[in-house]
């Protein structure tokens, strides 16, 4: 089923558990983590971005997205991640994503909010969640060189810039940084801290792939309500391929899946993610025949 971000970045906020976001640009991964969303019975959100598009045609692509979000026994939420431009994400919502990530984050303060709140004014009226991102979460490359100029997300402009865009969602950067790390992950939980304490929207954590899981605990239980998580997915597939380099293709394509799976599944329980489906699916089948029996109301 399609699931709503709003409700459950909301839910896992007040609940202190994590929603995994997970990006997906091939049938195995896509399949690999739905499979251990519907074992774990828990919601999860799969994501597509630019940096695929030179593997993956995502105009075809999102439709197997969509069609397994809908098919999927557990709340699955299709989201585009990284939208540089409006051009961008419109196109994305165009072509099924019910949520989407616009990412000014390399701009100017002001700059920044301008153009998330064009992105909001854009997406509320047709209902879909906008996240934006203040601070800026560095690219690949060498961690501690990236470091050195690091552009933390400041606490004492949080507060503005949400209620200014009225964003859904808020990325912070606190010495995350995207793709593998070069050394060990140097994060600045003050800043979860305080900007939990001044904003009204869910804390989003960028490029986790890499980070311990006591510090992802940490994250969560100050406020971190949407993990990201890419490079760990590519891994597990990569060395699963090579473990089994004398098997055919048709078997590495399976093999690979079950090491998605496997990571993917991982995830969810160190999040807190397990199990969060079972009680929503219940409430939904209750409603769906009191819908039947004609006695429910909207």
């Amino acid at each position: 089923m399609i699931g709503d971000i709003r409700y459950w970045e909301k839910k896992a906020s007040e609940e202190h558990f994590a929603i995994p976001h997970f990006n997906v640009w091939n049938a195995e991964m896509l399949e690999g983590v739905i499979d251990a969303a519907e074992e774990a019975e828990a919601p999860i959100i799969i994501s597509f971005g630019t940096g695929f598009t030179g593997t993956t045609n995502f105009e075809d692509f999102c439709y197997m997205m969509e069609s397994m979000a809908k098919k999927a026994r557990v709340p699955v939420v299709i989201h585009w991640d990284h939208g540089r431009s409006m051009e961008i994400i419109r196109n994305a919502y165009t072509h099924t994503m019910n949520s989407v990530m616009r990412d000014a984050s390399a701009l100017p303060f002001e700059e920044n909010i301008k153009e998330i709140q064009a992105a909001v004014n854009f997406f509320h009226p047709l209902g879909i969640p906008v996240e934006a991102e203040l601070g800026h979460v560095t690219n690949p490359g060498d961690y501690e060189e990236a470091l050195k100029h690091y552009n933390y997300t400041d606490p004492d402009q949080a507060e503005e810039f949400v209620e200014r865009t009225g964003c859904d969602s808020l990325a912070v950067a606190i010495g995350n940084q995207h793709g593998p790390y070069s050394s060990t992950p140097k994060l600045n939980f003050n800043v979860v801290e305080r900007c939990k304490a001044v904003v009204k929207v869910p804390l989003v954590l960028h490029g986790a792939s890499g980070i311990g899981d006591e510090d992802i605990k940490k994250c969560i239980s100050l406020g971190i309500a949407k993990i990201n998580i890419h490079t760990e997915l590519c891994e597990a597939a990569m060395n699963a391929i090579k473990e089994n380099t004398d098997k055919s293709f048709l078997e590495l394509e399976r093999i690979v899946r079950d090491a998605v799976k496997a990571r993917a599944l991982y995830k969810i329980r160190l999040f807190g993610d397990e199990g969060k489906a079972k009680d929503f699916k219940a409430a939904s089948e209750i409603g769906v025949k009191k819908q039947q029996d004609g006695d429910f109301c909207e």
